[in-house]
């Protein structure tokens, strides 16, 4: 009889778990991001990489449930690593695709900001940045400065990809 009621335990348990094993949606009630971005990367080919950070975002707010509009969004980029490369004029060819995707962003709102002590390092003037460029004095006291702001610091972690998802899902 104890084995018998175990058995049925069992079967109502195991029927009753893909029920219990199931995610739930769950539409967390954001406000409109108040974020700095912290670029410094080792290698400017990462730039497109840390740009989808901003998407990433940006995309969840701008449409449903959220639909803020862009004006909504205070959202601040800090260059100060060899991503610097990238927005200057000289190698727009070369980062076009970049250069496109933050001049989009830039025209929704986003402040690009570079570090100008990092440009000097690089032997850049101001002429020689993107017009959607705003150069500043030091990109650690920028970020402090927004964070004093209550500005969130998000500072996008660029990896190399080992695996495709179809093989490790």
């Amino acid at each position: 009889m104890k084995q018998a009621l175990m058995l049925l335990a069992l079967l109502i348990m195991s029927a009753m778990s893909p029920a219990l094993a199931a995610g739930k949606w769950v539409a967390t009630p954001y406000a409109p991001a108040r974020v700095v971005f912290d670029f410094y990367l080792d290698d400017p080919q990462k730039i497109g990489s840390a740009l989808y950070w901003v998407r990433s975002l940006m995309n969840p707010l701008l449409e449903a449930p959220y639909n803020n509009s862009p004006e909504d969004l205070n959202i601040v980029v800090v260059i100060h690593g060899t991503e610097i490369v990238t927005v200057a004029t000289k190698n727009a060819a070369k980062y076009q695709e970049a250069v496109d995707r933050m001049r989009y962003y830039a025209d929704l709102g986003v402040s690009f900001k570079v570090c100008g002590q990092a440009a000097e390092d690089f032997g850049y003037k101001l002429a020689d940045f993107q017009d959607f460029i705003e150069v500043v004095p030091n990109a650690i006291t920028e970020l402090a400065h927004w964070q004093q702001q209550g500005y969130a610091l998000i500072t996008p972690q660029v990896l190399e990809k080992k695996f495709d998802i179809e093989s490790i899902r």
